[in-house]
């Protein structure tokens, strides 16, 4: 089957229709613009808090929008429907992530200019983002996907925003030398790690490491949504 564009724009259409009439979606949207304006405020554009609010966009804007949706579709008895649809694999995920990804981009360019953080290397910087975009959403439609209603998404969701939204906040509280080696392995770290890095002018090379274990979440993240899509289609 061909990819069609046409499937993909409906599918996106409808999902921009039901974000209009979502105001839970619309509010949490406006969490990082908020941290990003408190942190843009108290001058920290480009100090310890300034990569927070991205990190915070990725996972609230990637991961728990394209879980609501998801799951709204399910609690709405849709998404059955959607899975036995002419619409193929690729189709239904690419139509169903094109919204949580432009909002995503949006609240991301959003927080940069209220928390004034200064964009070191646009293109490796849009490259990582990118990767961190396509494995918060992966991970978001996973969470949808098990989820029941729109409303479950947010209490499973709360261990997502914690170990990958807010795990560096925590590792001064932590002694476990095993807790902090696999904290510093978590999406949310390399994408520090990469973007501290080329803020001090570090090479392509110096970010290699963190690049490739980034590619490494991605893969993972995207197999796994497949295999749980393809379980949820069957059942």
């Amino acid at each position: 089957m061909q990819f069609s564009f046409k499937r993909v724009n409906a599918i996106f259409i409808k999902d921009w229709k039901d974000l209009q009439r979502n105001s839970y979606v619309i509010f949490t949207l406006a969490i990082p613009l908020m941290l990003a304006a408190f942190i843009g405020r108290i001058g920290e554009g480009n100090g310890d808090l300034s990569t927070l609010p991205i990190n915070i966009s990725l996972v609230i804007a990637g991961a728990f929008i394209q879980a609501a949706m998801v799951a709204e579709e399910k609690e709405k008895n849709t998404l059955r429907g959607l899975l036995l649809s002419p619409a193929n694999t690729v189709e239904i995920f690419v139509g169903k992530s094109a919204l949580s990804a432009i909002m995503t981009v949006l609240v991301i360019s959003g927080s940069i200019l209220l928390s004034e953080y200064k964009v070191p290397s646009p293109l490796l910087f849009t490259a990582s983002v990118l990767l961190g975009l396509i494995f918060y959403i992966a991970v978001g439609t996973i969470l949808g996907l098990l989820s029941r209603t729109v409303m479950e998404t947010s209490i499973i969701g709360m261990p997502v925003l914690f170990i990958f939204g807010m795990s560096s906040m925590f590792k001064p509280m932590i002694e476990n030398e095993v807790i902090l080696k696999i904290i510093n392995y978590l999406p949310n770290e390399q994408l520090d790690t990469i973007w501290v890095g080329l803020g001090n002018g570090e090479s392509f090379s110096r970010i290699t490491e963190n690049i490739l274990i980034l590619m490494i979440w991605v893969v993972i993240s995207v197999v796994a949504t497949i295999v749980i899509y393809k379980k949820r289609r069957i059942d």
